[in-house]
């Protein structure tokens, strides 16, 4: 019975609400403003500002104030909320939700802001799990929102003691990153209509949020004590309900370093890990450029991955390089002193291709040890491969045998990150060779980040090599000292403790505690071997 419903619901959005109405608006539109494609977009027409700028608000003595402001456009600098409907379509949905929302652009633009949000909200929304909203939340958007924050209203809103945020963008968009990383009290947002544990599309009969209205509902006869907007007219009904009332000019970000990324110190809260592919804010141009390139980066990853299996080490790299892959190599592999046991490798872990890009670098073979591989990466891996099993006694077994046998890389953190911090280095590496070679890597992308917590892990090569110019910075440090090691009488915590340091310091990277169970627990909700546990079970 709730199936005849929702489909009567979408009749009527698509044939009267979306065709008759918009068409209606779209018409007087015309009339008002002729052929001004600059109204198109998600800007409003400038209004009359009466109120002072936020720069002029001062920040001294607010710990026992109320503000009151939204997120769209005021706490973010981004005109349109399209690209944070976009991530949300993307990496919750599919890339064909995504695709969908992007075709809608010609029709957005067109209507007007209640109706360009209900058409991005469907979309995005219809038949999306409440949980994988909830994973988007929590794991990708605040990366970007963070990135999009405006410094300077940030900066009122954290020197008051009480912070309520109005916002007719969806609440479940925002809440989350509004109250864990901007302590943020309460936020008053559009409510979705849902069926079981899914979205519907919908809004529930509230509709949505009338941001004047919805302040009298809250505060009642009370007035906030600062109230920060833009310069529509919606806004200015918004915060004249406040005792002091601000805008966000256009002219003001124009002037200022606003513009900028808010730098990674002032964030309110370190984003140390994040999920998702997409390394990009998707705009609609941005996105459109992304479907563009999605033929040939298919192409060129399968390409890259070839020239990898198929040919020599040197070969390989001048292709590599020509096909546009970014590579900055330093330092030089140190003699080898033991002749029956191989070097062992103690890398930074950005992405499983690390120990193919040394073995690549260096000419010569090496063998890779990891928890957890995929299939696909297995068998696509030019070099030889070997899983532990985390039993410490049995793993280290297995790694002095390889040493026996060859040079072997090892990536002491247990999983990737992604941003400039290092994860604590697991000490096993330390008890079981004295000729360690230390080699700080990092890797930059623009389009795609070869990492997932959540995703499919045999996709995560390909998803790096589809980049059109990925870049990998490989730094060989100095061997280790012997007195430095566990055959000079250090424990084997201080060794990976000093190696950790020496890495850090390489990169400009900021060493903690933290061990992949933080990781997977932040983004994925399980200890990240939960793929291991079912295929145990299955077998």
């Amino acid at each position: 019975m709730m199936f005849p419903m929702v489909l009567l619901r979408l009749v009527d959005l698509v044939l009267y609400q979306l065709l008759a109405n918009s068409y209606y608006r779209a018409a007087r539109k015309m009339k008002s403003y002729g052929f001004n494609l600059a109204y198109l977009s998600s800007k409003p027409p400038h209004q009359p500002c009466s109120f002072p700028s936020i720069t002029k608000c001062d920040l001294q003595g607010r710990m026992s104030q109320t503000l009151v402001c939204d997120i769209h456009r005021v706490l973010l600098k981004s005109k349109s909320f399209f690209p944070f409907f976009m991530l949300i379509a993307f990496e919750g949905g599919s890339i064909f939700r995504a695709f969908l929302l992007l075709m809608s652009c010609p029709l957005l633009m067109i209507c007007d802001y209640e109706f360009k949000l209900k058409i991005m909200t469907f979309i995005t929304f219809c038949g999306l799990k409440i949980k994988d909203m909830e994973n988007v939340s929590r794991a990708v958007l605040p990366k970007f929102y963070l990135e999009n924050l405006n410094v300077k209203v940030y900066e009122v809103l954290a020197s008051t003691g009480s912070k309520v945020v109005i916002t007719s963008i969806p609440r479940v968009m925002v809440e989350g990153f509004l109250k864990e990383y901007l302590s943020v009290g309460h936020v008053i947002g559009t409510e979705l209509h849902t069926v079981g544990c899914y979205f519907t599309g919908f809004l529930t009969s509230s509709c949505l949020v009338v941001k004047h209205r919805a302040l009298k509902d809250y505060f009642g006869d009370r007035k906030p004590d600062i109230g920060i907007g833009t310069s529509s007219l919606h806004d200015h009904l918004f915060i004249s309900s406040c005792k002091e009332a601000y805008v966000v000019n256009n002219e003001d970000n124009k002037n200022s370093t606003q513009n900028s990324i808010m730098p990674r110190d002032k964030y309110p809260k370190p984003i140390i890990f994040h999920d998702g592919r997409l390394a990009f804010l998707p705009t609609p141009s941005a996105t459109l450029y992304m479907f563009m390139w999605l033929p040939f980066g298919i192409f060129l990853a399968i390409y890259r991955i070839l020239l990898g299996i198929f040919l020599p080490y040197k070969l390989a790299l001048e292709l590599g390089v020509l096909s546009g892959i970014d590579l900055n190599i330093k330092g030089t592999v140190p003699i080898k002193t033991e002749q029956n046991r191989g070097v062992l490798f103690v890398c930074t872990h950005r992405t499983l291709l690390d120990p193919v890009f040394l073995s690549t670098t260096l000419s010569k073979p090496l063998t890779a040890v990891t928890y957890s591989l995929s299939k696909v990466s297995e068998f696509i891996a030019p070099i030889k491969t070997v899983r532990l099993t985390r039993n410490r006694k049995q793993d280290g077994e297995t790694m002095q045998k390889l040493l026996k046998e060859g040079d072997l890389v090892v990536c002491p953190e247990g999983t990737t990150c992604r941003e400039p911090y290092l994860l604590r280095f697991s000490s096993l590496f330390a008890e079981l060779a004295d000729e360690i070679v230390p080699v700080a890597m990092n890797t930059h992308v623009s389009m795609f980040y070869g990492t997932t917590a959540s995703g499919l892990k045999c996709l995560d090569p390909i998803f790096f090599l589809m980049n059109p110019k990925p870049s990998y910075h490989i730094q060989i440090l100095e061997k280790v000292p012997k007195e430095l090691t566990c055959a000079g009488g250090k424990s084997s915590a201080e060794v990976a403790n000093y190696i950790q340091k020496q890495l850090g310091d390489a990169l400009g990277f900021q060493c903690t505690n933290l061990t992949r169970r933080d990781k997977y627990m932040m983004l994925a909700g399980n200890e990240g071997i939960v793929q291991q546990v079912i295929s145990k079970k299955c077998s």
